[in-house]
């Protein structure tokens, strides 16, 4: 029997009081709310600490615990969260490009959603950190698309899709993916690879992200940024373990444990 899925605790975690019917319009409202409340964090990665797919142990994480997470675990909630709902969703991978050299291969490490609403389908993804889509993408190439806060779009690439957003007026690449259904045991595999390599961004690196109605907050190790929508970037360095965990609690609104361990691994961060 399947874990049954905590849909009431989602929503009032996510802060959503509005239509549950499977439509464009709840969509759009769920994929925002989602964004804007449960941050992108990697706390377990950097503390060698597993990280746990199955519906229970995100539910307990990311609703009742006061945690985030990254692309597996938004995005699995977030399905979990929808299937309930009635819509019809299939999990897609991606190969990420972000900040990546051209001609670089790199696996299939990013998770991302495709929904089909009345024969249309769109890209729904909650998990890409700082980047992160506030709002679905229509499965239509060469088109801009505006979300609550960048414009995206969708170009074709090869048999499958290339995801940009548009930052300062240039389109940045995020991730190429296809349509090729994924299943949990795929997810799996490329978690534990993600989350236990050696050179794994997610294992060296904090990265911790949240949309907000006014822009974006991210923390890259000590480096804290606020990208306003429609003005300039502010940045400041944080100050050693204590001031990193202030900004952890009061900007991204995580509950973080007194925690020796996590402590020092803040204190180390540079």
């Amino acid at each position: 029997m399947a874990d049954a899925t905590d849909l009431d605790g989602y929503l009032r975690r996510i802060g959503h009081s509005g239509s549950r019917a499977p439509t464009l319009e709840t969509l759009r409202a769920l994929q925002l709310r989602h964004t804007l409340a449960i941050p992108f964090e990697n706390l377990d990665p950097l503390l060698r600490r597993p990280v746990r797919l199955d519906l229970p142990s995100l539910q307990q994480k990311l609703v009742r615990g006061g945690r985030g997470g990254y692309c597996f675990e938004h995005n699995l909630l977030f399905r979990a969260a929808l299937d309930a709902l009635g819509f019809r969703v299939a999990g897609l991978a991606a190969r990420v490009v972000w900040n990546v050299p051209d001609g670089a291969a790199l696996p299939r490490s990013h998770m991302l959603l495709r929904v089909t609403i009345g024969g249309q389908d769109y890209i729904a993804d909650v998990g890409f950190g700082g980047q992160t889509p506030t709002g679905p993408i229509r499965l239509a190439t060469d088109i801009e698309q505006a979300t609550p806060h960048e414009p995206f779009r969708l170009l074709a690439a090869g048999d499958g899709f290339l995801m940009q957003v548009r930052l300062g007026g240039e389109w940045k690449s995020l991730y190429r993916f296809d349509l090729q259904e994924q299943f949990l045991p795929d997810y799996e595999i490329a978690n534990w690879y993600v989350s236990t390599h050696p050179e794994s961004r997610f294992v060296t690196n904090l990265t911790v992200a949240r949309a907000a109605a006014d822009g974006r907050y991210a923390l890259f190790n000590t480096e804290f940024a606020l990208h306003p929508l429609g003005g300039p970037s502010e940045r400041r360095k944080l100050a050693g373990a204590a001031e990193i965990r202030q900004v952890l609690r009061d900007v991204f609104g995580l509950s973080l444990p007194e925690d020796p361990e996590l402590d020092a691994a803040l204190e180390q961060l540079r």
